[in-house]
């Protein structure tokens, strides 16, 4: 809705720097527009004496000044001209997103925590040993363990269908476990300790 005489945060222009508010970047806009050096200088100086009392927090930092010029600049658009007090050629670094962090394992296969870094590195294992009855009885054990892993953290409950996907899945295929042929293990759940004790009186 478009009301004659109301001005919305959302039609507005996006802020650069959100922490000093528009009324400073109007400043900046400004500063911009003057018409001598020396008048955009003043301007400035005054502007950054502004930012600082909004950004108080910012006196923390040793290098805080650098800082403030830093975000003037980048306010600006890169289109003040003014003697620049500081170097802030590398003023958009203060933007530039971190490198993401690597997932822990191969593929982040870890982030499947029910089955942990080792059944992990199974897997990858599992990918390279020839037919034989050697990978025979690994896959066994493999497919054991996260049958136990999967009853731990299900309260119990575990579908053998779950255990054959997950082994295709993370061998990349090396791997069918045929449900027909293949007997797991008798594993019960274990009981919460405490359910069923009687209270002594």
């Amino acid at each position: 809705m478009d009301i004659k005489g109301l001005d919305y945060n959302t039609q507005r222009e996006k802020l650069v720097m959100p922490e000093y508010g528009r009324e400073i970047q109007k400043m900046v806009d400004l500063a911009i527009s003057l018409p001598t050096k020396e008048e955009r200088n003043a301007c400035a100086q005054s502007i950054i004496q502004q930012m600082e009392g909004k950004n108080t927090q910012i006196r923390t930092s040793p290098d805080y000044e650098q800082t403030l010029w830093d975000h003037l600049f980048l306010m600006s658009h890169k289109q003040l001209d003014i003697d620049w007090p500081f170097d802030v050629n590398e003023a958009e670094k203060i933007h530039a997103k971190p490198n993401p962090v690597p997932l822990p394992g191969k593929d982040g296969l870890f982030y499947q925590r029910h089955y942990g870094r080792l059944l992990a590195e199974v897997f990858e294992h599992l990918k390279t040993m020839p037919e034989g009855p050697e990978r025979d009885e690994l896959v066994r054990q493999t497919a054991n363990q996260m049958k136990r892993d999967l009853m731990a953290w299900g309260n119990g409950s575990v579908d053998d269908e779950r255990v054959a996907d997950d082994l295709a899945r993370f061998t990349d295929g090396i791997i069918q476990l045929d449900l027909s042929m293949f007997q797991f293990d008798n594993m019960q759940p274990a009981k919460a300790e405490g359910k069923n004790k009687k209270k002594k009186k």
